[in-house]
């Protein structure tokens, strides 16, 4: 599972350098919600929320369906309404959104798994004006036991 990680994390690294933060997602955005603290900074990737169903393939191996969230975070300082002339902000944010999926979509993190599928995407807000991108991603994983 650690290659898949590290997979997500030098893609997105590669392709969206502008973001200035990325991490496996331990909480960061709930503590500075809840503490009026910043752990990250925005824009930010958090990889994590991981799941596998897992099934024996042979006495030596494991077979696993599993699923990985991604998490791109925004401020929203911006004034968005569409009066304001900057509402071209929302049409940003998206397309970054957009580029996270581009970039891993079909990924294949490494030799014992398959590409990465989207299964599921969502978006909501957080106290504090950040916007959350969320998109899960499937994909099939042989280990040995």
């Amino acid at each position: 599972m650690e290659e898949v990680f590290i997979g997500i994390m030098e893609r997105i690294a590669e392709l969206i350098p502008e973001l200035s933060y990325i991490d496996e997602d331990y909480g960061q955005l709930e503590t500075a919600a809840e503490n009026d603290s910043y752990p990250v900074t925005y824009p930010c990737v958090l990889i994590g929320e991981t799941e596998s169903a897992w099934s024996d393939v042979g006495s030596s191996y494991q077979k696993g369906n599993s699923s990985v969230t991604v998490k791109l975070a925004m401020d929203c300082y911006d004034d968005t309404h569409y009066s304001s002339g900057s509402y071209v902000k929302v049409r940003d944010r998206l397309a970054m959104a957009g580029r996270v999926y581009e970039a891993l979509q079909g990924l294949k993190c490494s030799g014992n798994a398959t590409p990465l599928t989207r299964i599921r995407s969502s978006g909501y807000t957080i106290p504090g004006l950040i916007k959350v991108y969320e998109t899960t991603f499937s994909f099939r994983l042989v280990e040995k036991r």
